[in-house]
């Protein structure tokens, strides 16, 4: 989809691949262990002391659509035409639209002791965190004012949009502080790409049908951290034009009845946009030409661009980015007397932190050996569910995934770029797409227990984390540091 018409839906934003991803978990995979802190991605006596994907992308990919504007938007991507199924004029409906990206680039581990599960890692990433809101009746005016039998129509335009992106640079570090107990931590640098947000809080459009054109009223606020036009592919490189910085916490706690516990806060963290930022408190009108041609979407495009860039002040600014809190509740259970055939089942529960989303999920895998296949499915509050697949390739020291939390979307998705009549016809709970893929490798000197050890141990220092809870909890214990 090259455009995407989100908001006023007269303002076209690329569209990437973006994505929230729940099969990850408790895999003990070098994916897992950066994204859950708190999770181990060594075995020791089994795994290599060192973890990395020499350079190959680990990504996660996900978009989805809900509401009326799923079969308009789809039929005008792809088959370069809007059909207004479904559109319905006054009752208040919205489409809305979420997108976010998570793509690992470098990512390497050192277990560093045995004594805690000591492990670091250092790890670069980029991101991206959009969601947008538009109404029924922006993709009708978009078709033509054949439907809109009034001269005046009131708050029909209030959509909104927010999309950032970013590159972060993260050090970790993963501690067991006792048998039961482990946490870790990810500190992160941001690197900030670009940013747009548009709130629309209220909207007056007059026709004048007789003169083929339309007065539009806008008022509400835009923000936009670059030049329209001019960005260009080496702003996508690193700099320090738009620091800030991100923290996640992750915490692992097994039970006596061999359940594991994670909570997780992530992603908690900000960025300051550069001082040549620009923001909008527009109030004013402009008028929209020649609504029954094919110049009709260009030009509404100027009208609303012009309105909402019609008040611009420079200056920097600050934004959150997108955190979240999770907690996930996982048991293990063998079927079989040789421990070959293992079922993991793990919910999981996620809250946005600055935003109204949550999801609840289970994932579902099932390992024979060395391989793993997991359904997953998850609902959220905005009425979304989904199934997926994965499928897993997951030794000790080699790691292989790929899969999709949205199996049916994604395949309709792409039957509807393929221009198939069907499935961008297709009414549906939401559109949407997601697909993920990571590799790792383990290697150099085999983590070996001292009774199991090929080399004999010169003693190792416990974990700062692991002198900081003994000092907590147990006071005046002699821990022989």
């Amino acid at each position: 989809m090259k455009y995407f018409l989100l908001a006023i839906c007269f303002l076209f934003i690329s569209v990437e691949t973006f994505g929230q991803q729940f099969s990850q978990y408790n895999t003990g995979t070098l994916y897992d262990s950066f994204e859950n802190p708190g999770q181990s991605t060594f075995k020791p006596d089994t795994s290599y002391n060192l973890a990395f994907n020499f350079f190959v992308p680990n990504f996660n990919s996900n978009v989805y659509l809900t509401g009326n504007g799923q079969v308009p938007l789809k039929s005008r991507a792809f088959a370069g035409k809007y059909l207004n199924t479904n559109l319905v004029l006054g009752n208040n409906r919205f489409s809305r639209a979420n997108i976010e990206a998570n793509i690992y680039s470098l990512m390497f581990k050192v277990y560093t002791s045995l004594d805690g599960d000591q492990e670091i890692g250092i790890s670069t990433q980029t991101r991206a965190e959009g969601r947008g809101l538009f109404s029924d009746e922006t993709l009708l005016l978009l078709t033509g004012f054949d439907k809109f039998t009034g001269d005046v129509y009131d708050n029909i335009l209030n959509n909104q949009y927010t999309e950032q992106t970013y590159h972060q640079v993260s050090f970790s570090y993963r501690e067991k502080v006792n048998k039961q107990f482990a946490i870790g931590f990810k500190l992160s640098a941001l690197l900030g790409i670009q940013y747009q947000k548009l709130q629309i809080d209220q909207s007056r459009i007059e026709f004048d049908k007789l003169n083929d054109l339309a007065n539009i009223s806008l008022q509400g606020r835009y923000r936009i951290s670059f030049t329209p036009g001019e960005f260009s592919g080496r702003d996508l490189l690193p700099t320090l034009r738009n620091p800030g910085a991100s923290i996640s916490i992750g915490t692992v706690y097994r039970t006596r009845d061999n359940f594991t516990i994670q909570a997780n806060v992530k992603d908690l963290g900000f960025i300051h946009w550069y001082k040549r930022s620009k923001t909008s408190n527009f109030n004013t009108t402009r008028t929209a030409l020649d609504l029954n041609t094919n110049r009709r979407e260009d030009n509404l495009y100027a009208a609303a661009y012009g309105i909402i860039r019609s008040a611009d002040t420079e200056g920097a600014f600050v934004t959150p980015t997108n955190g979240k809190a999770e907690v996930s509740a996982n048991r293990s259970y063998w079927f079989d007397y040789d421990r070959t055939i293992k079922y993991s089942p793990t919910i999981v529960l996620q809250k946005e932190l600055f935003y109204e989303g949550y999801t609840a999920a289970i994932v579902n895998p099932v390992q024979y050996n060395n391989l793993v296949g997991t359904l997953t499915s998850s609902y959220n509050n905005y009425g979304i569910f989904t199934t997926g697949l994965q499928f897993m390739v997951k030794a000790p020291n080699v790691e292989f995934y790929m899969g999709t939390d949205r199996l049916i979307q994604t395949a309709n998705l792409f039957s509807s770029a393929g221009k198939s009549n069907a499935a961008i016809n297709k009414s549906a709970s939401y559109s949407g797409a997601d697909f993920f893929l990571g590799f790792s490798l383990k290697f150099g000197r085999l983590i070996e227990h001292p009774l199991n050890g090929s080399r004999i141990p010169l003693g190792e220092r416990p974990g700062f984390l692991k002198r900081i809870w003994d000092n907590i909890f147990h006071p005046g214990r002699d821990d022989g540091s």
